[in-house]
């Protein structure tokens, strides 16, 4: 669907989150202007403060697609009839609303996806309202405490403030297809030990190439592999990835980073990997996954979704959250996020609030996943709905076991971001070794902080 972004060093958060870019159509702005039944009310978000004037919404068009927004939307617009909504929304729109968010003229909430958007960095430029007390207390309409409700809990670029609102809990892992695995008798992975014997097997049949990444765009693998891979050689604790964040001066080159890095180089010098994928954008990559031309590919859940169209008869998609663990560890979920903000310069904060406080429920929960094939941020039972489908069941299963480790999201500035998406392709491809990787990290790191001076 798009590339993550979630630096996944995110979500991606992301996965970028989590840096998606993502299919679509053209872009477009709209205006939701659907009339109320005689049956609707105001949003009881808005309390005794009834909405009006105008709120914009931005949204990006990637693998997540349009559906659930118009139809969020949609029906906030019928509770709310003085309300003015428009939506602001495209696969190019970060790129194309740039200029209204450097000239201080923003819409009033952002989800902050897709190419182009990179939530860090827009807290660093100062975009976006500070939301920490406001989260302190605030309950959706179904009265429940948002942050109650949530399976990752918002980014801290500053000890103990929130600046945006996750919306989708995203996750990075590992992807397969269960039942080409079962037609050739392989074993679905389970750890590390499992995972190389597979691709061993796999090699060794010469009927596929083991493994594929989307070398265009390295987040994948750093959301999908190495992240995991890190807190996984950290005692399976996840505090490293805060570390990370916080650019502290020398994670790049500690124990656990090296560790990690040390599976990414194996998966090359075992010639596991395709030989195209270093070339491969990402839907490109994820076709020759469809195809069986590989058996396994790091990405995150809007696989399923963004590439519906092209899924052949018979495909049963695996999932697990991380292959990196020793045998009889914890599975690592390496959150592949899409946030929310609202800018600090909105016209229409109240609103911007209202809505937020209208989709954090379990109601809309079910209609994401239905619509999106993917999972919202909200902790919500999945299993009994029809038109979710297998994939993201299994997925949201994973999220709710006592048996998983859900890790910080990673967050990297936009500029070291790069640094390590560059660094790690070249690593992986065995142009630089391990030491080169994490100087490019270090020395990246203390220009950041000596930025932040």
């Amino acid at each position: 669907m798009k590339m993550k972004s979630i630096s996944a060093s995110l979500m991606g958060v992301m996965v970028t989150v989590g840096l998606l870019t993502g299919c679509g159509s053209q872009d477009a702005k709209k205006e939701a202007n659907a009339s109320p039944t005689a049956a609707t009310k105001p949003a009881e978000s808005a309390g005794s403060k009834e909405l009006s004037g105008e709120l914009e919404i931005q949204y990006f068009v990637g693998g997540y697609g349009d559906a659930w927004w118009k139809q969020s939307i949609d029906e906030f617009q019928k509770l709310n009839p003085k309300l003015k909504i428009t939506q602001i929304a495209g696969p190019q729109i970060n790129e194309q609303m740039k200029p209204r968010w450097i000239q201080g003229n923003p819409p009033d909430l952002m989800f902050i996806n897709g190419a182009g958007s990179n939530a860090r960095q827009m807290f660093l430029d100062n975009q976006l309202m500070d939301l920490t007390d406001w989260l302190k207390d605030a309950k959706n309409v179904d009265g429940e405490k948002i942050t109650d409700v949530l399976f990752s809990k918002p980014e801290e670029y500053q000890p103990g403030k929130a600046y945006t609102l996750p919306l989708v809990f995203g996750s990075y892992g590992t992807f397969y297809d269960k039942a080409e695995l079962r037609k050739n008798g392989w074993d679905e992975p389970k750890d590390w030990p499992s995972f190389i014997a597979t691709l061993s097997k796999i090699k060794d049949s010469g009927k596929m190439a083991p493994y594929i990444h989307t070398g265009v765009y390295p987040q994948y693998i750093i959301g999908g592999l190495l992240n995991s891979a890190i807190v996984a050689a950290n005692g399976s604790d996840p505090a490293i990835i805060t570390k990370i964040n916080a650019l502290e001066s020398g994670v790049f080159k500690s124990e656990p980073v090296m560790k990690a890095l040390d599976k990414l180089i194996e998966l090359n010098t075992k010639g596991f990997i395709e030989n195209s994928a270093a070339a491969l954008n990402h839907t490109d990559s994820q076709m020759q996954f469809l195809q069986h031309k590989a058996a396994f590919i790091p990405n995150g859940l809007w696989l399923e979704n963004e590439m519906k169209k092209d899924i052949p008869a018979g495909f049963e998609f695996g999932f697990i959250p991380s292959v990196v663990q020793e045998k009889g560890g914890k599975s690592i979920v390496i959150p592949s996020t899409a946030t929310m903000g609202i800018a600090k310069k909105a016209k229409n904060p109240d609103a911007a609030k209202a809505y937020l406080q209208y989709v954090f429920t379990k109601k809309q929960a079910v209609a994401w996943a239905e619509l999106t094939g993917s999972v919202l941020n909200v902790k919500a039972d999945l299993s009994k709905a029809d038109k979710v489908s297998s994939l993201v069941k299994q997925a949201s299963t994973y999220f709710a076991s006592s048996d998983v480790i859900i890790a910080s999201i990673p967050v990297l500035p936009e500029e070291l971001f790069k640094i390590e998406k560059d660094a790690t392709l070249a690593l992986v491809t065995g142009k630089i070794t391990k030491d080169e990787w994490a100087k490019r990290l270090e020395d990246g790191a203390a220009k950041q902080r000596e930025k932040s001076k």
